[in-house]
């Protein structure tokens, strides 16, 4: 038997041995963890432009579609974002599933609270927080990216889109419950991600600790002050 598995990690590829390892799903689900940060800021700045007017709001959002043209047709760039993104969430969620049930069957005995010792409720939330935001990305895209549920959805003006879809109280109530979550998985998981990259030492925890709280509250703020300005009549 010994051998029989000697024989089929040799025959198994490196990618797959990679993937099949714990370590493996750790620096994917780091990786990708680290992009959707990348891409959060990003949207996040984009989404900022919205205090500058209907007219700088809806350029901004004409011009990404330009993004590597004449090399790229018109919204390729978009949706070549897009299909990466989609790759990375996959991945970032099966990684993260995958993990969850090793971990319970490596412990099938409950801890004595039913929660990790010296856990923050970060890590106690990085599970259903991350459900959370897996339902919240649907209904992002439903929202204001296809409009199917989106209040008064009008193509090509993402302004009105906005404006409208936030002047809805309960529409705000799933966004900033969302925001909230996305920060708590952002703080906890930076660290993490850290960790397992090997950027880990008792000089720079601190540092990385402090560095993903920064992160978690630049973005969270970022995308709330959208909805809240909305409500608040800042932006209509």
């Amino acid at each position: 038997m010994a051998r029989e598995l000697a024989t089929a990690r040799r025959t198994k590829p490196a990618l797959r041995l990679f993937w099949d390892s714990t370590i493996g799903k750790k620096v994917v689900m780091a990786a990708t963890g680290l992009l959707f940060v990348v891409f959060l800021l990003a949207h996040m700045a984009g989404n900022l432009k919205i205090f500058f007017g209907a007219g700088t709001f809806d350029h901004y959002a004409g011009w990404l579609r330009t993004i590597g043209e004449p090399v790229l047709p018109y919204s390729w760039f978009l949706w070549i974002q897009r299909a990466v993104l989609v790759v990375a969430l996959v991945l970032h969620v099966v990684a993260a599933v995958q993990l969850s049930r090793r971990d319970r069957k490596a412990r099938p005995v409950r801890y004595v609270h039913g929660q990790r010792p010296r856990a923050t409720f970060a890590t106690h939330t990085m599970r259903w927080g991350g459900a959370t935001l897996a339902v919240y990305i649907v209904w992002h895209i439903l929202d204001l990216t296809v409009g199917v549920a989106n209040p008064d959805f009008v193509e090509g003006q993402p302004f009105h889109n906005v404006v409208v879809d936030f002047q809805v109280w309960w529409i705000d109530v799933i966004y900033l419950v969302a925001l909230l979550m996305l920060g708590l998985h952002i703080n906890h998981g930076f660290w993490s991600a850290a960790q397992t990259l090997g950027i880990k030492s008792a000089s720079r925890d601190r540092t990385i600790k402090t560095v993903g709280s920064v992160l978690a509250v630049v973005i969270t703020g970022g995308f709330m002050i959208v909805p809240i300005a909305v409500m608040a009549g800042w932006v209509s």
